[in-house]
Parts: structure tokens; C-alpha cells; sequence
């Protein structure tokens, strides 16, 4: 399973927490941080290119079935660079339909607040992309640790829908 993580802090030692469950329970795992990929603002401009980052984010996106977001609350909605990392992969990828549809895809935050926001933004914006969103998510803060139960049960959640899916062709 890929998992994405939209910081370098405590959501991406969150992604960490899930990949060693994954790993635990037989699965394959890869972590990406998407800060790390240094993808430049998406602006629409023609011939515009977000270079070896978007390769890296496309090729791990079509290597792994299920994917696991973990990322913060940013006023109240999704951090700006998970929204301009699918601006970039919607525009960039010649199968945009299949990196997301029917995908089976898990959400996980650390956030300042309850975190109920992003998962709620999230979803809306990945079920509308086509992606099975489960409807378990793991809500953390600085007083609320993730729960190794709760870990546990999402990644066997979407171990069990990894098994069904096979994407969907891109002219689907």
C-alpha cells in the first residue's frame, strides 16, 4: 500500500506508525512524503512541469493498490500541497482516471483540532475522483495518540478491499 503524507512532522511519523503495521501484517508498504517531492505551485500555465517529483508520486500511485493519506488540517480543509499534488497528477498523467478510480483509500490525521475537517474535505474531493474512501479514519492530536487498534484495523480494512481492486481503464 502507498501512504502519503502531506507534512514531515507528525503526520509523516503517523504514516510511519501505518507502514510498520502494514509490514506486520504481511503487506508491502511505501511511504511519501509529499513535501519531500518538491512539487513547484500548480498555475495552469501551458508546458508547465512538476519534474521527477510527479514521476516518482505516478509511477508509486500505479505500483500499489490501496493508499492511506495522512495529512493535517489546514483552515478548516485539505493542506495545499495535497491539493496541488492531484492538480498536478490530474494534468500531467496520461491515466488520471486510473490512478484514482475505485481505488481503495484510507484517511489518517495529526492535527491541531479534532481533524474531523480534512477527512471530511478529503473524501469529498477523492470520492469524487472516483476512490473508495473507507469510512474508518484515525483522528489524532497533541492530547489523543493514534490508537495501535485503530492502526491495525484500517490497514486490515484495506488489505481486505486491496484484494478486489483492479483500477479502472483509463478511458473508463
Amino acid at each position: 500500500m502507498l501512504i502519503l503524507s502531506a507534512t514531515n512532522g507528525k503526520n509523516l511519523d503517523l504514516a510511519h506508525a501505518f507502514a510498520a503495521e502494514a509490514t506486520n501484517s504481511g503487506a508491502t508498504a511505501e511511504v511519501i512524503s509529499l513535501p519531500e517531492l518538491q512539487l513547484p505551485l500548480y498555475d495552469s500555465l501551458e508546458g508547465s512541469s512538476a519534474g521527477d517529483g510527479l514521476l516518482k508520486l505516478a509511477q508509486a500511485m500505479r505500483q500499489h493498490k490501496g493508499m492511506i493519506i495522512c495529512a493535517p488540517e489546514y483552515n478548516g480543509s485539505i493542506p495545499p500541497v495535497l491539493s496541488n499534488a492531484i492538480a498536478w497528477l490530474s494534468v500531467s498523467t496520461d491515466d488520471f482516471r486510473a490512478l484514482f478510480n475505485a481505488r481503495p483509500v484510507a484517511l489518517a490525521t495529526h492535527s491541531g483540532g479534532g481533524g474531523q475537517k480534512v477527512t471530511l474535505a478529503i473524501r469529498q474531493q477523492l470520492s469524487h475522483l472516483g476512490c473508495t474512501v473507507l469510512g474508518r479514519e484515525v483522528l489524532t492530536n497533541s492530547q489523543k495518540a493514534a490508537s495501535p487498534e485503530a492502526i491495525a484495523a484500517l490497514v486490515s480494512q484495506l488489505n481486505a478491499l486491496e484484494s478486489s481492486y483492479e483500477g479502472i481503464p483509463t478511458n473508463g
